[in-house]
């Protein structure tokens, strides 16, 4: 049976999933913050971030936030994490008892909460899942095989919604670790930047496997402090996504790190991907977290420094290579 489908978020990632569900014969609405957008979405089918994918055209985009959700059977929450909880607010009295599904990304940075708890501490009964793992828009717009992790603490809600979305080139695994998937989802991008900043200085593949090793090694740890399953982070919202990620510049966090590689400032990366750049929005909020839960996370460390101290790519490096000994598992 059909469903009816709220997507609040216009972005790549929140249009790319629309197009999918509506390809399985759900009835989509879309918010998007601009009439541009929404009038590029309406009348020419397109995305402004990705011209070549072409929308299908039940697929309705309204700047109406109630007109969204009121109707709808299922939300997907698709914006930058740290507009999170002002979007939500806005359309909290529609949600009733839909399901939200959360596809973004991120950390607040104001309290350090997952978005899953932000949503919680807006509304104390409202059903959440989180949505994640190695998937760029343009491939699933082109069809191209794609397994992701849908995470809940509630059964019905990920029966229901993985039959919402899977099909022959999607296929969804289940998983009770929201904290894990979310924790492995933000922090990825954070290695990713890094990995972009690796290729910039030409190092090659033996440089590219130890930092996707030891980012997750990072990325576990602290996901472990804060309450999260370890065998979470060796799936497809922690290894799987972070060797996406680290991979292919078709990532926008590695590309910004290759920009700051070139000697660009925040102001002008964020001017040229022109999207949201999780983490560089993320690496203070992961220096803070580290440091609440007392997790050494000397990569994240790097990063930071190298965005706001002025610390010199190379010279991270040569921090992260002559650090004092340990047995791989410290």
């Amino acid at each position: 049976m059909n469903k009816n489908i709220a997507v609040v978020g216009s972005g790549s990632w929140g249009l790319a999933l629309s197009n999918h569900l509506a390809e399985c014969g759900n009835n989509v609405k879309v918010w998007s913050f601009t009439k541009e957008e929404k009038e590029l979405i309406n009348n020419e089918h397109k995305c402004m971030f990705i011209p070549e994918m072409i929308l299908d055209e039940k697929i309705v985009c309204s700047n109406d936030l109630k007109e969204v959700v009121q109707d709808a059977d299922y939300i997907f929450h698709v914006t930058p994490s740290k507009f999170t909880r002002n979007i939500f607010k806005d359309y909290k009295d529609y949600v009733q008892n839909k399901p939200i599904i959360i596809c973004s990304k991120g950390f607040e940075e104001s309290s350090l909460k997952t978005l899953d708890q932000i949503f919680e501490e807006e509304m104390p009964n409202v059903k959440i899942a989180a949505l994640s793992g190695p998937s760029y828009a343009i491939e699933v717009a082109n069809h191209i095989p794609t397994a992701i992790i849908l995470a809940s603490k509630h059964d019905d809600v990920l029966e229901e919604v993985s039959d919402l979305l899977m099909n022959e080139y999607m296929r969804i695994y289940s998983s009770k670790d929201i904290i894990g998937v979310e924790v492995g989802g933000a922090l990825k991008n954070i290695i990713a930047f890094c990995a972009g900043i690796c290729a910039e200085m030409n190092f090659g593949t033996n440089a590219q496997a130890a930092l996707i090793t030891r980012g997750l090694a990072e990325i576990t740890r602290l996901g472990i402090s804060m309450g999260a399953d370890k065998h979470t982070f060796y799936g497809l919202s922690g290894l799987g996504d972070l060797f996406l990620t680290c991979s292919s510049d078709e990532s926008r966090n590695r590309r910004a790190g290759r920009l700051i590689g070139k000697g660009m400032k925040i102001e002008e990366v964020q001017k040229e991907i022109g999207m949201t750049i999780e983490s560089i929005d993320n690496i203070k909020i992961a220096k803070k977290l580290s440091e609440t839960y007392n997790v050494e996370m000397p990569i994240v460390n790097a990063a930071y420094d190298i965005l706001y101290n002025n610390l010199k790519p190379e010279d991270a490096v040569k921090m992260l290579m002559t650090r004092t000994k340990k047995f791989e598992n410290e």
